[in-house]
């Protein structure tokens, strides 16, 4: 026979049920997530945190000397400077630019940078400024085609034909003194201010221009660009002037 406190405790439920009680709550709160303490794993002991890993630097400069170094002739250059990854500008370049002319000319022509159209098709000078230095050269009787090998400081165009960044004239300086060497041509002719500054040391190239010095154990002469000579004509004369000294030192007059 059921005891009579279960009928008074199943009368109470009831009673609670009426009143809208839905849930039971006991005296103490339950954490119903927490994992029974028989089955928590025990934590495992603090490790060391491992030491960083330092990378070893990078000297773009010094991987572009040894790189350059290693080229036996031109072609071992240009492939050298086509695998050398360090220089930001040739992510931006459609090609690679560099050289024009005939290798062992006796003069080397060193531009600046390429612009549009020698990125475009990889190689220098062929836009309005390389036209023009084909007439400049033509009055003097000379042309890339037979007398003349041209290159440039930088071989990837900058963005927006921006001026070279010294870090970038300072990781091509290599590839360019080793191309001198390589070329090996009589006379130098220097064309523009930075192309100045990697190659003499110096800018200022209209006090510069016009006065043979020395570059790389060559004779060399600074000229304007033939950029600037487009933007003012008026220093043509004086171009005139430098390219009638060049023929005369070809010709053994200075």
């Amino acid at each position: 026979m059921e005891s009579a406190e279960y009928h008074s405790a199943l009368a109470a439920l009831a009673w609670q049920i009426e009143l809208g009680a839905d849930e039971c709550i006991a005296d103490a709160p339950v954490d119903r997530y927490a994992v029974p303490a028989s089955v928590q794993k025990p934590k495992p002991a603090a490790q060391p945190a491992p030491a960083p890993v330092l990378q070893a630097s990078v000297d773009p400069v010094t991987v572009a000397q040894e790189a350059a170094r290693a080229a036996q002739d031109l072609e071992g250059l240009r492939a050298a400077l086509a695998a050398y990854e360090h220089c930001e500008l040739k992510k931006g370049a459609r090609n690679l630019v560099f050289s024009d002319g005939v290798p062992g000319a006796r003069v080397m022509i060193v531009g600046e940078a390429p612009g549009r159209d020698e990125d475009m098709q990889g190689k220098p000078f062929v836009g309005r400024a390389g036209q023009l230095l084909d007439k400049m050269l033509a009055a003097i009787n000379m042309s890339r085609d037979e007398t003349v090998y041209i290159t440039n400081v930088l071989p990837w165009r900058p963005p927006q034909n921006r001026d070279p960044k010294p870090d970038e004239v300072a990781m091509m300086q290599p590839f360019l003194h080793r191309h001198i060497e390589l070329a090996n041509p009589d006379v130098l002719v220097v064309v523009g201010n930075h192309s100045c500054q990697a190659l003499l040391g110096k800018r200022g190239i209209t006090r510069l221009r016009g006065n043979w010095t020395e570059a790389r154990g060559k004779p060399a002469l600074p000229m304007f660009h033939p950029a600037y000579l487009l933007r003012n004509p008026a220093a043509k004369r004086d171009a005139w002037a430098d390219l009638l000294s060049l023929q005369a030192h070809l010709r053994g007059g200075t």
